[in-house]
């Protein structure tokens, strides 16, 4: 088979070349799992600028925000100010199979959009819920907490989907119906996972300092505003080339993340896309989670100023 070839006309390169040591898979099987799967795919990056994870030959994996000078005049892009660098970061928008296609042979593995659309950038789509377990846990124990998440979610008359996160944990969204911002929907966000810490704390914690959490699963809820998600359908850059994969709620308990590959979940959608079949409809944020989560601090600070305050005790006690 050629190492070379062209789709969509787009040129692909060396495509029998590993990805990245311990791969097990080629980039041949990254452009042929993210074209035979490019439907769903391209249904959940549509339209949100995008950030990627490329692995080139010899180097260390990188995320890819700010498209490079090379890239062909015909890939779709917008304009996004950021705010920690002061300058205009000229984002992709993975809106059509040749765009896909082009950042598969540039050796982008994993797909970050944003939670918000070009459209309306200061209104979410989906509340998200990002499940990690503690280290040597099983994942048995992160679907016992998604369970608790889904709980806290019902009890505020709200549902989500779940998917596997491709790694070791689970991501929970839930679809917004565009009406809350996006201060209100990182509220809400805390406030569900305060809910289900409280319904099992032995379980999960909402501690973003990680010596904190004592073996527990994390709830993070910082997933909102600017932050990106891997995309349902996206591959890892980890051995094997799992997938983050949509799994009912009522068969969360019997899968594992291996179970989905770039070689196994074409066969398993068979030509479906059960991110969309497994969606609610869209929802207005239920006020009460809106409340409650504005009287939480919001982690990362809480987190920085803790830091602080912990190396300055240390200092005053080795003083």
């Amino acid at each position: 088979m050629a190492d070379k070839e062209e789709r969509a006309g787009v040129p692909l390169t060396n495509l029998d070349q590993e990805l990245f040591p311990g791969a097990g898979a080629t980039k041949r099987d990254l452009v042929d799992y993210l074209d035979a799967v490019r439907d769903p795919v391209l249904a959940v990056l549509r339209d949100r600028p995008l950030s990627v994870i490329r692995v080139l030959r010899g180097q260390d994996k990188f995320m890819q925000k700010n498209l490079p000078k090379y890239t062909p005049e015909w890939v779709p892009r917008t304009a996004v100010w950021a705010e920690a660098s002061h300058r205009e970061v000229q984002y992709a928008l993975c809106n059509d199979r040749r765009t896909l296609l082009w950042f598969a042979n540039q050796r982008a593995v994993e797909y970050h959009p944003t939670l918000m659309t070009v459209a309306d950038r200061d209104r979410p789509t989906h509340l998200i819920m990002d499940l990690d377990p503690p280290e040597g846990a099983g994942f048995d124990v992160v679907v016992r907490a998604a369970h608790l998440v889904r709980r806290a979610l019902a009890d505020a008359g709200m549902a989500g989907a779940v998917k596997t996160s491709g790694s070791k944990g689970v991501h929970i969204f839930v679809p917004l119906d565009g009406s809350a911002a996006t201060v209100d929907v990182a509220a809400a966000t805390r406030a569900v996972a305060a809910r289900a810490e409280r319904l099992d704390p032995e379980l999960a914690t909402t501690a973003f300092i990680r010596e904190d959490r004592h073996g527990k699963v994390f709830l993070d809820a910082t997933r909102s505003g600017g932050a990106s998600v891997v995309a349902a359908y996206s591959p890892r850059v980890r051995p094997g080339l799992p997938v983050s994969f949509p799994v009912g709620w009522d068969v969360l308990d019997d899968v594992t993340p291996a179970d989905f590959t770039v070689r196994t979940a074409p066969e398993l959608l068979n030509g479906s896309d059960p991110w969309a079949a497994h969606m609610p409809q869209p929802q207005p944020l239920d006020p009460g989670l809106v409340a409650e989560g504005h009287t939480i601090p919001v982690a990362r600070v809480a987190a920085m100023h803790e830091g602080k305050r912990r190396a300055r005790a240390k200092r005053e006690v080795e003083g």
